[in-house]
């Protein structure tokens, strides 16, 4: 198994600019990784590039880059630039994200996403390694590129992966796998799916966890419901937590939400489903539930800490950190 990696979502809340003693102190914290994310606030890429010199040490993730709000080209381009910056500490996940970013709010067509994915990481393969690419994909088609800068070590490529389609994607053709929205015991049933169809070959299973030191367990409750909603209202999401076996628990949620009844669908939302997918109380509890995800062969974890009554983030970051905060 790989080495337990223990990341964190950057950047914090406030503006990115003055941000560097606390990207720096992620590192004294005992934090060895940050990773991106990108919907509609920072892009993936440019965080990163200010962490990979404010600290040297740490790894640096997109989780993720969409497949599709990017040509094949600019995603090659932008990733061989951090791992030119960051050698050997780039890790470049990507995935199809979702309807609502790529069609809605990028007016691109959300079709054939696995197919999507699967070409992207074809054709960064070949591109990362400094090859002219001429290919016609299913998805997209490349006439005579190739990279100006080839990076001195090509980055590992991750795949966001929901189901079985995207698992093994992630197992067969990426070097590992990108989770989200899952619960602990969620992640030791897509963790044996890829490692099965790995060839026998380490995998890196990274799990975006959202995580809420607070220990007003009724605010986190009705605060995360919001949160919840906002993203298994999503397609993609919404079948991932049928899949995974939720069909019964949100079905009254869902019919709800479908029939306009907002305030109705929240309420619908049981408290074991909050407290599957998001990790709240204490500190010390939070540590604990956190490491059920590396229990459940999770190995690299990017905390997205939810300021559910107003807590402090960046407190809430140093509370949860790998090596307890002295100062």
């Amino acid at each position: 198994m790989p080495e337990r990696r223990d990341g964190m979502t950057v950047p914090l809340p406030g503006p990115l600019h003055q941000q560097a003693e606390q990207v720096a102190e992620l590192a004294a914290l005992g934090y060895t990784d940050v990773w991106s994310s990108e919907s509609n606030a920072n892009d993936a890429f440019t965080p990163l590039v200010l962490a990979s010199q404010w600290a040297p040490s740490l790894r640096l993730g997109t989780a993720i880059v969409p497949a599709y709000t990017r040509g094949p080209a600019l995603v090659a381009q932008s990733a061989a630039t951090l791992a030119s910056l960051a050698p050997g500490r780039f890790a470049l996940g990507v995935g199809s994200s979702s309807d609502v970013i790529v069609e809605r709010w990028n007016a691109i067509p959300f079709e054939n996403p696995y197919r999507r994915v699967r070409d992207l990481v074809r054709f960064l393969r070949a591109a990362l390694e400094g090859q002219k690419v001429s290919a016609d994909y299913d998805t997209f088609s490349v006439r005579g590129f190739r990279l100006g800068i080839v990076p001195p070590e090509p980055p590992p490529i991750l795949v966001a992966a929901l189901r079985g389609q995207m698992l093994a994607l992630a197992a067969s053709q990426a070097d590992g796998a990108i989770l989200n929205w899952l619960s602990a015991s969620d992640a030791a049933r897509v963790s044996e799916i890829v490692n099965k169809r790995g060839s026998g070959r380490d995998k890196e299973i990274v799990a975006r966890i959202f995580v809420c030191p607070n220990p007003d367990r009724q605010t986190v409750i009705a605060q995360g419901r919001r949160a919840v909603a906002a993203y298994l209202n999503v397609p993609v999401y919404r079948a991932f937590h049928e899949w995974l076996g939720r069909g019964d628990l949100l079905a009254e949620h869902w019919q709800r939400w479908a029939a306009g009844d907002r305030a109705g669908s929240l309420e619908a939302i049981p408290e074991q489903v909050v407290d599957d997918l998001i990790v709240h109380g204490t500190p010390d509890e939070c540590r604990a539930h956190i490491d059920r995800y590396f229990d459940s062969g999770v190995t690299t974890s990017s905390l997205q800490v939810m300021a559910f009554g107003g807590i402090d983030v960046w407190e809430a970051a140093k509370s949860l950190a790998p090596r307890p905060y002295s100062r």
